[in-house]
């Protein structure tokens, strides 16, 4: 009988080697990926962002339906005309004086 040689086998840690850089991988991307962690705290941020300016656009609409409904054909609020006229019209009173 010829003594046999035993060589390591290749298998096992060839194995290893893929399971441990695959796993690297997909740790990867779950954290730092188009579709990771911080992708999405990124989103969750902007979507507070666009809440606030939503909020504030929001708030200009309202205050400029007021002023509409107070300048309509409806409902005059004089006080209000006088201050239109004298902002766009540049109109002033025979009694004020204007300085530049």
């Amino acid at each position: 009988m010829t003594p046999r040689r035993s060589r390591p086998s290749l298998g096992v840690p060839v194995f290893f080697a893929v399971t441990l850089s695959l796993s690297a991988y997909f740790t990867f991307a779950a954290v730092q990926g188009d579709f990771g962690l911080f992708r999405r705290a990124e989103i969750v941020v902007e979507g507070q962002k666009l809440e606030q300016e939503l909020a504030a656009v929001q708030a200009e609409v309202l205050q400029m339906e007021n002023l509409t409904r107070r300048l309509s054909d409806d409902f005059l609020d004089l006080d209000l005309l006088d201050q239109q006229a004298r902002d766009v019209l540049g109109l002033v009173r025979s009694d004020e004086i204007v300085v530049n």
